[in-house]
C-alpha cells in the first residue's frame, strides 16, 4: 500500500474494535497499518468465513472490513455479510475486494455492505472509505458508482447479461447436461477454473445450488431458442 498521511487519531478512537476479515496476510498487515495510522487501537483479524463470523459474533465490532473471495469458498463473503447484518443490523461493513464487476459490487451492497473499495487502489482511498463507512455514509469511487447506477437503471441489464464470455460458455454447456470435467476439456481450461466460474455465477445470479444454476442455464437456453 502507498504511504499514508497520518490523520488526527482522535477522530476514530470511538469505533473500537475494528474487525478485518481476509485470507491474505499481506492484506491484513496493510489494513492494520492503515487503521493504526487512523488511531484505531484495537484491530482484530480473521482469515476465513467461519473464523470471521465467530470473531464478529464474539466482538460485535461496529465496523468490519471484509473481503468477498476466500480460498476454496468462492464469493462466500456475500453470505458472511448477510449473516453479520442479520445479527447486528447497525454494523457498518466495508468491502475490500479485487472484484470490479458492477454486478458483484451491487450484490455486496444488497447484502448489506455500506462501502466498497478495490484492492488495487492506494491506502489513502482505503482510509477515506473507512472514514466514510464508520460515519454511516456510503462509499463507492466515482467509476464504480456510475457502473452500479447504470446497472440498476437499465432493466435490460439482467444478471445473465453481466456474465463474462467464459461464464456464458460454461452456462450453455451446463444447459446441455455436461459435467464439469467435460466442460473443462471442451474449453481447454482446468477443472478448478470451471468450478470457480460456477461459484461466481451462482453469486451473480442469486442461486445457491448447482441444480438451481442448471435450471437458470436451461431456462436461458430455451429463451434463446
Amino acid at each position: 500500500m502507498n504511504a499514508l498521511t497520518r490523520p488526527d487519531p482522535s477522530r476514530s478512537r470511538a469505533v473500537l474494535p475494528v474487525l478485518v476479515i481476509d485470507d491474505h496476510p499481506i492484506v491484513l498487515q496493510g489494513c492494520r497499518r492503515v487503521l493504526e495510522d487512523a488511531g484505531i487501537e484495537t484491530v482484530a483479524e480473521a482469515t476465513g468465513v467461519v473464523a470471521g463470523y465467530r470473531a464478529f459474533f464474539r466482538l460485535r465490532p461496529p465496523v468490519v472490513i471484509c473481503d468477498l473471495t476466500f480460498q476454496g469458498s468462492g464469493l462466500a463473503g456475500l453470505g458472511l455479510i448477510r449473516r453479520m447484518r442479520a445479527v447486528e443490523p447497525a454494523t457498518r461493513i466495508l468491502v475490500f475486494s479485487m472484484h470490479n464487476d458492477p454486478v458483484i459490487v451491487s450484490r455486496a451492497l444488497e447484502a448489506g455492505a455500506l462501502g466498497y473499495v478495490l484492492k488495487d487502489h492506494g491506502s489513502n482511498e482505503l482510509f477515506q472509505a473507512f472514514e466514510q463507512v464508520r460515519k454511516g455514509d456510503v462509499y463507492l469511487d466515482r467509476r464504480l458508482a456510475t457502473e452500479v447506477a447504470m446497472l440498476r437503471a437499465d432493466p435490460r441489464r439482467t444478471p445473465e447479461t453481466q456474465l463474462t464470455p467464459r461464464e456464458q460458455q460454461i452456462l450453455a454447456r451446463l444447459a446441455q447436461g455436461k459435467s464439469y470435467g467435460t466442460i473443462a476439456s471442451e474449453l481447454s481450461v482446468s477443472y478448478k477454473t470451471v468450478t470457480n466460474a460456477c461459484s461466481q455465477m451462482r453469486q451473480k445470479l442469486g442461486v445457491r445450488t448447482l441444480a438451481e444454476l442448471i435450471h437458470v442455464a436451461v431456462t436461458q437456453a430455451q429463451r434463446q431458442g
